[in-house]
């Protein structure tokens, strides 16, 4: 069975730092492009970045470029989104997903179940 699960997410205050994994079971990460998503309350869900699964390319949004930073470790089947100098507006559930790099979620075949992030003083 196809899964990915996310964790890391929790409270922090502005211009903290968390760092969110992206566990696969049930298939290998080695070459599969994986990317980050976040889903604010009454907003759409919003692609953050994404690793390519050929030569590690990354791709970050405008709005997290600079703050945050995607690796993946193939050893451990796992992704990591290290979120850095946090804002209030980065507080949304956070999803990871798996298939072509790409900015829209129809593009992503398999999703995680999301994890929290709050940033708030």
């Amino acid at each position: 069975q196809l899964q990915l699960v996310e964790s890391g997410g929790g409270l922090v205050q502005p211009g903290g730092s968390l760092r969110l994994s992206c566990a696969a079971s049930g298939f290998s990460l080695d070459y599969y492009p994986i990317g980050w998503f976040r889903q604010a309350p009454g907003k759409e869900r919003e692609g953050v970045s994404c690793i390519s699964g050929s030569d590690g390319s990354t791709y970050y949004a405008d709005s997290v470029r600079g703050r945050f930073t995607i690796s993946r470790d193939n050893a451990k089947n796992t992704v990591y989104l290290q979120m850095n100098i946090l804002k209030p507006e980065d507080t949304a559930v956070y999803y990871c997903a798996a298939g072509k790099c790409g900015w829209k979620p129809l593009e992503y075949d398999y999703w995680g179940q999301g994890t929290q992030v709050t940033v708030s003083s």
